[in-house]
């Protein structure tokens, strides 16, 4: 079985890790069910944050009794330190347990330091003294802003977006991570469904020792597809470097990744699905893009006020106004019947 080792907090665990954001979306008995197999079957590392509704209840409703067993990370988006004080408590509570072994600033626009008036590394700080958190993280969209935190030595994990579409600057960011003995751990390593093989997309993580990916894990049958890859791990062979390459020049350009940091849009707008619908249609094909409802969403791209408020949030900088139109002019030609998907 293949291990990762977290850069400078020692960390070492199995290459698989649970990202539960997706378990907010399924109920108690089921989420504790795939928590307690995901333990069962070798996974160690766990990924949750304030933000994601019950997650942090049923992680700890679920792995309680095996919390010495195994590692989890939290994250806050808090941004005073009352904020920051008063969400580590809530999150030790519903987690149940007295310490967090990673506490990461979740989606940061900035580089917390020590002495930058803002007071929140300083939480940081005041935490792992308390013994209440053991090693600090950050996770960001923005590489500008993930470099900066990387360069600024404080911390000892960065999480961000990485898969085998990322591009050549973030393939950078993993680098210099490694330089500075600082774990990576991989989100978005399906690129937000538009990568449909979990072989291939396992099989790219693998040539890099430094990165931990965790996978968003909803369902039974997606938490046995990773369990299965702990033994039988696939291999970045010549057959699957040519399918990767294929597939980054398919989606080369920009595309929306749908991470929803653009939303609430104030005319309604579900950006996160509207603005990737050509892409959708053609890459994971289904009825339910087509039905009255969606049609119903896809023409609120007409109301759009082009107030910028999403371009000023896209974490990778995209002109969402433009590329929601695209899509709108794709989707009405699907519903023409004038392009065939699926």
């Amino acid at each position: 079985m293949r291990e990762v080792t977290l850069g400078s907090t020692g960390i070492t665990v199995c290459q698989n890790a649970f990202g539960a954001l997706p378990v907010q979306r399924v109920d108690m008995e089921t989420a504790v069910r795939i928590l307690r197999r995901a333990y069962e079957g070798g996974m160690r590392f766990f990924d949750t944050a304030r933000a994601y509704s019950d997650s942090e209840e049923k992680l700890g409703n679920a792995l309680r009794e095996v919390r010495k067993d195994l590692f989890i990370a939290t994250k806050t988006m808090a941004k005073t330190p009352e904020e920051f004080r008063e969400q580590l408590a809530v999150s030790l509570e519903k987690l149940k347990t007295d310490y967090v072994d990673l506490y990461q600033f979740h989606c940061v626009n900035q580089c917390y330091r020590p002495g930058d008036g803002t007071g929140m590394y300083e939480c940081m700080q005041e935490a792992k003294e308390q013994g209440k958190i053991r090693h600090i993280g950050v996770t960001a969209h923005k590489l500008q802003v993930a470099l900066e935190c990387v360069e600024s030595g404080l911390y000892e994990t960065m999480q961000f977006p990485f898969s085998y579409l990322s591009s050549e600057k973030e393939l950078g960011l993993v680098e210099a991570c490694r330089k500075q003995n600082m774990g990576f751990i991989a989100m978005k390593g399906l690129a937000g469904g538009l990568i449909h093989d979990s072989r291939a997309a396992m099989a790219y993580m693998t040539q890099f020792d430094n990165v931990l990916p965790i996978w968003g894990i909803q369902r039974m049958e997606e938490l046995e597809e990773w369990l299965a890859f702990m033994e039988e791990t696939p291999v970045y062979d010549d057959k699957i470097r040519s399918f990767v390459e294929r597939e980054k020049q398919e989606l080369a350009g920009e595309f929306c990744r749908g991470c929803g940091y653009c939303m609430p849009c104030p005319a309604g707008i579900m950006i996160n699905q509207c603005a990737r619908m050509s892409l959708m249609l053609r890459r994971a094909p289904s009825k339910a893009w087509l039905t009255e409802e969606m049609q119903e969403e896809m023409a609120k791209i007409e109301g759009c006020l082009e107030c910028g408020q999403c371009v000023k949030k896209c974490p990778y900088e995209l002109h969402t106004p433009e590329l929601l139109k695209k899509n709108l002019a794709d989707y009405r030609r699907v519903l023409a019947g004038e392009v065939t998907v699926g």
